[in-house]
């Protein structure tokens, strides 16, 4: 059947969400309806929402970072049924392509990150509608609703105890900054790593690093407030390039013997993926990138730094496959290895989401989460 519920829609760039009555349709062949009970603001739907340097795709239904339950699903689902706990990820796991045979990656052929794709993948249409106006659906999750559609594949199921307002942010931030460092760049113990950008994402790489026995980690942020709070994620010491007048490699090589062994690129900025990749040590050091850039942002260094003998990585999702590797970090989590409660600065209500946009516009928080059961 048909459901009606609230959802917080876009309707252009930058104007502020709308909570509107939605019509949602029942889930097609691998496809599921779930409940959502959480969902967290994550920079990419900032990034999309203000359509700054990507295709602008509205009215749309943005969010990827929730937990919830699964309320039906359709035909050929059979490893998820009503009632499951469940986190909806941007890229999924279909389980049968190379990519997802393979050890080395996670990005599905049949279900990686796809932004501009506004509607389901099986016929090209939207569950979502407005009075028989569709509504577009966002990387395959649109979480700012009480209830969304996903394929099966782009579904975690997780242990039903874990308490969904925490678990909801490893749908995307906390994973993709954890599994940069540890899945990616692998930081051996004694160690130093450079963290470029100390948002959520940057903090989950510095979490990483300390979990991996980093000696020294190094937090590069040009807004010195994050400092104080960036100790508790294990981060030593800190710069703000703003300090300086040489370029922020230079420092950070006469600060590091010459360079750092890693460092992880979690902002976005070109600018700084190239600082991340030249802070590295020649002969062995590794840069892994994170941020997404602008569609037309070109990396450029010198190709004597690769001869040199330092590595460039990058990662979605921290490498991790969503549906094999997910419940493992849950898991984490429930065994107090891993401390969610740390990222989570700001909750708000359904009806107050904007607030949660304002909030990581001033950069006030690391994640804001919605109670979307609680309206």
């Amino acid at each position: 059947q048909v459901i009606k519920c609230k959802a917080a829609v876009a309707w252009a760039a930058g104007e502020p969400l709308k909570i509107e009555e939605v019509e949602v349709a029942p889930p097609q062949a691998m496809e599921v309806r779930i409940k959502i009970h959480y969902t967290a603001l994550c920079h990419t739907d900032l990034y999309f929402w203000e359509a700054k340097g990507q295709t602008p795709l509205f009215p749309r239904i943005l969010g990827h970072e929730a937990a919830g339950v699964v309320e039906s699903v359709g035909e050929g689902v059979t490893d998820l049924k009503e009632g499951d706990t469940v986190l909806p990820v941007f890229t999924g796991e279909c389980g049968e392509c190379r990519h997802c045979k393979s050890e080395e990656s996670n990005v599905c052929d049949l279900l990686r990150i796809n932004t501009d794709r506004g509607v389901m993948i099986s016929d090209g249409k939207s569950r979502f509608s407005i009075n028989g106006k569709p509504i577009y659906h966002f990387v395959g999750t649109s979480t700012f609703s009480e209830y969304t559609v996903t394929h099966v594949g782009s579904l975690a199921k997780i242990n039903p105890e874990a308490p969904l307002d925490k678990v909801c942010i490893l749908s995307c931030g906390v994973s993709t900054g954890m599994g940069a460092t540890l899945n990616v760049a692998k930081p051996k113990k004694g160690s130093s790593v450079a963290i470029f950008g100390l948002g959520g994402v940057g903090l989950a790489a510095a979490e990483g690093a300390r979990m991996a026995g980093a000696s020294r980690i190094i937090g590069i942020d040009l807004n010195s407030d994050r400092f104080e709070k960036a100790k508790l994620f294990g981060v030593t010491e800190f710069i703000n390039p703003l300090d300086y007048k040489k370029p922020i490699q230079e420092v950070i090589a006469e600060k590091t013997d010459g360079g750092v062994d890693y460092s992880i690129e979690c902002t976005g900025n070109v600018k700084a993926m190239i600082q991340a990749f030249e802070s590295c040590h020649d002969g062995w050091g590794v840069a892994v990138l994170v941020g997404v850039p602008h569609s037309d942002a070109v990396f450029a260094t010198s190709p004597v730094n690769f001869l040199n003998e330092r590595t460039l990585k990058g990662t979605f999702f921290g490498n991790y496959k969503p549906r094999t590797d997910l419940p493992g970090l849950v898991e984490l989590y429930m065994d107090k290895k891993l401390q969610l409660e740390r990222f989570i600065t700001h909750e708000v209500s359904f009806a107050d989401i904007n607030k949660a946009f304002d909030y990581m516009i001033k950069g006030e928080s690391l994640r804001c989460v919605t109670n979307v059961i609680g309206n």
